[in-house]
């Protein structure tokens, strides 16, 4: 099975950082946030295309190890990796690296499971997803 891995590029703008030039640690979330999206966008996982097959992907768990402090003007690499799971969730590992140096700036992951549009929780998983980790390789 090969790993599917995104890295995304992002710069630090003045409005994520605080008064001493280093990036909120909230906003490393947002950072996930980006990296998921961009996974979406490379493997056909896009918000909107799970949305009209029906369901929703809140998140039910996140976490952030915070490495070294990110600051204004730097460029980093959001690195986002799917873990397979044979549950009917998507859990995603996130490296945030420091482009110029190579540096670990931190590391989290996300837990998402699938609702339908009644809002209730999926146990088995949508058959999309089936179809999506088969089309990917993704077998267990």
């Amino acid at each position: 099975m090969k790993d599917l891995i995104v890295d995304h590029e992002i710069n630090i703008r003045f409005s994520e950082v605080d008064s001493m030039g280093v990036v909120w640690h909230g906003n490393h979330v947002k950072y996930f946030e980006d990296g998921r999206e961009a996974f979406g966008k490379k493997f056909g996982l896009e918000y909107m295309s799970v949305y009209r097959k029906g369901y929703f992907m809140p998140i039910v768990s996140i976490n952030c190890d915070y490495k070294q402090p990110i600051t204004y003007e730097q460029t980093i690499i959001v690195r986002t990796k799917y873990i397979p799971h044979r549950a009917s969730k998507i859990i995603f590992e996130y490296t945030l690296i420091s482009k110029k140096t190579g540096d670990v700036l931190a590391i989290g992951q996300t837990t998402q499971v699938f609702i339908d549009q009644n809002r209730d929780l999926q146990l088995i998983t949508p058959p999309f997803f089936e179809d999506w980790k088969a089309k990917n390789g993704i077998v267990h």
